[in-house]
């Protein structure tokens, strides 16, 4: 059980001990890299799903629900003496929300596991087809190849680290690759876009299919599962450090994310598919670079969650801090089902999509707002009850409605397949409008 203390800044809610302490600077580097993860790069399907006006206000919606989640996720644990996510609805509403919690506190990262290695596979391969002698039948162009690679040489090796803080520089330099795709985007929105007539309601309002645009963003968004690893690793936990890491992290999260979904929206409108990179040519050398910093950006992104996957697995097997054998073996585990699964999917969308439904939105709608109402000592029907009862009603809304459609209107993918408007790369052309 965490221990308590107070001083002019707020509650302090004391880590285990032994846990080492990081910088706020760290601890923000590693907050928004846990957000511009793999969801990043669904974000401008997300507007093609919800219409391109609709769609910022959803993801500006988001962003706020967000921020202000996690710090009620932390104001929960501080009231309920408890030092993470799993402890805090265990302590709030008994052993059947621990279950509920473990469940999806383990599947949300997992899943986003196996999306990060399906976007590594399809980046990288299209990469290393521009190294001279890689053709499509080089074993460089295989993606199940290059995923065993990635996860021998880089992933699995990061994941084994005990302290989330380590990868405070890791998480700093994928939030500057992360800008470099972002500016690589924006250039391609001003060049490549004004070719691509735009599709038919490319500029509506809104579209129905919002909800499973809103699953795609809570995807992109959440952080919640790791807030307790984060939190912990502060020079000083305090609820007030805590809140500025938040507003920043989240603040500059949404910023990029806006620009990223518009520049890759505006770019291809209706033709925009789950992983944006599939909708660019192959011999564009510009885009070819962005692919390559953004695989690097998820290989460093990872092994974030699988510490967190690592962590509710250890709380469910054993209350003790696991021994290196046990630690090792644990995450080379996790590891290897993730990457096993990851090699028989490529179909980025639908997993964003049921990801973001059944997984996120329960963790920044529902839950949080859940224990604090249980945990609040004011009335029932108190304003400070107000937003945490609208936000489970929109949340179980979300997950009703959204995985309804999903099975209603999946997402056709074509993987692997050159766009048709890259037929004559150095020509002008327009597309006919669908």
């Amino acid at each position: 059980m965490a221990q308590q203390s107070s001083n002019e800044e707020g509650t302090v809610l004391v880590p285990p001990q032994g846990m080492p302490r990081r910088s706020m600077i760290a601890a923000s580097f590693n907050f928004s890299n846990s957000i511009l993860g793999s969801g990043i790069i669904g974000l401008p399907y997300a507007l093609n799903l919800a219409g391109l006006p609709f769609g910022v206000l959803l993801l500006i919606i988001t962003a706020y629900v967000t921020d202000y989640s996690i710090i009620v996720l932390i104001k929960g644990g501080n009231l309920s003496g408890t030092n993470s996510y799993q402890s805090l609805v265990q302590s709030t509403f008994g052993f059947p929300g621990f279950v509920i919690l473990t469940g999806l506190q383990f599947l949300y990262p997992f899943i986003a596991m196996i999306s990060y290695n399906i976007t590594i596979g399809d980046t990288l391969t299209k990469v290393f087809q521009k190294i001279p002698g890689v053709g499509p039948d080089h074993i460089l162009a295989e993606r199940h190849f290059v995923i065993l690679l990635s996860t021998a040489v880089f992933t699995l090796p990061l994941s084994l680290y005990r302290n989330i803080g380590k990868l405070g520089k890791a998480s700093f330099l994928s939030l500057a690759l992360t800008l470099i795709i972002v500016i690589i985007a924006a250039i391609r929105a001003t060049t490549l876009g004004p070719q691509i007539a735009p599709t038919e309601e490319a500029w509506v309002f809104a579209k129905w299919n919002a909800i499973q645009a809103l699953g795609i963003m809570s995807f992109a968004f959440i952080c919640h599962h790791n807030s307790f690893l984060l939190y912990g690793s502060l020079e000083k936990p305090t609820l007030a450090t805590w809140s500025r890491v938040t507003h920043i992290s989240v603040g500059s999260a949404l910023t990029v994310s806006v620009v990223f979904a518009v520049a890759g929206y505006t770019t291809f409108t209706g033709y925009t598919q789950g992983d944006i990179f599939e909708n660019y040519c192959r011999d564009d050398d510009m885009v070819t670079f962005g692919r390559f910093c953004f695989g690097l950006s998820i290989i460093t992104t990872f092994p974030l969650e699988c510490f967190v996957t690592r962590e509710v697995l250890a709380n469910v097997i054993c209350s003790r801090d696991l021994s290196r054998v046990e630690h090792f073996s644990l995450t080379v585990l996790i590891v290897a089902v993730c990457t096993a699964i990851s090699l028989a999917f490529d179909c980025l969308g639908v997993v964003l999509e049921l990801n973001g439904v059944l997984s996120a939105t329960p963790l920044i709608f529902i839950i949080p707002s859940a224990c604090f109402i249980k945990l609040s000592t004011s009335r029932l029907f108190h304003a400070d009850h107000l937003m945490p009862v609208i936000l489970i009603v929109i949340g179980l809304f979300v997950m009703v409605t959204g995985l309804i459609l999903t099975g209603l209107y999946p997402q056709d993918c074509s993987h692997g397949v050159e766009m048709f408007y890259c037929a004559d790369a150095n020509s002008s052309f327009t597309v006919p409008p669908v």
